[in-house]
């Protein structure tokens, strides 16, 4: 049977394991330091996932927001097309009397100017 990392099952009967590892004091300062350091290395690297998963959640909200803008702006141009577009039908549709109707209203103004022009004339 093997240990938890595959290692063959080794017995302390058999001298290769040392309960008393002559550790001194100044091994463990420094293992305790390295592992200060990968520590901190880690504390860094987690504020650092934080800020970028920030960053990334305000850079998918404005994208979001954009996308909203720009469907509405799309929107909003597709309905002013399809305004125009039944107004330049109506325009066809009765056209004629668009016209007739305008050319009307000149020729009143037309009148009127001549009407003024004739008096002066005459006086």
């Amino acid at each position: 049977m093997s240990g938890p990392n595959g290692d063959p099952n080794i017995c302390i009967d058999d001298g290769i394991i040392d309960d008393e590892d002559e550790f001194e004091g100044e091994e463990y300062v420094a293992i305790n330091s390295m592992l200060d350091q990968i520590n901190s290395y880690l504390d860094d690297l987690e504020e650092k996932n934080d800020a970028l998963n920030g960053k990334l959640h305000d850079l998918m909200e404005s994208n979001r927001q954009a996308r909203l803008e720009f469907r509405a702006q799309l929107q909003q141009r597709e309905a002013e097309e399809a305004e125009e577009g039944e107004e330049e039908e109506e325009g066809e549709e009765g056209g004629a009397g668009d016209s007739s109707s305008s050319s009307q209203a000149g020729n009143e103004d037309l009148k009127e100017d001549g009407g003024s022009q004739r008096s002066e004339a005459s006086a």
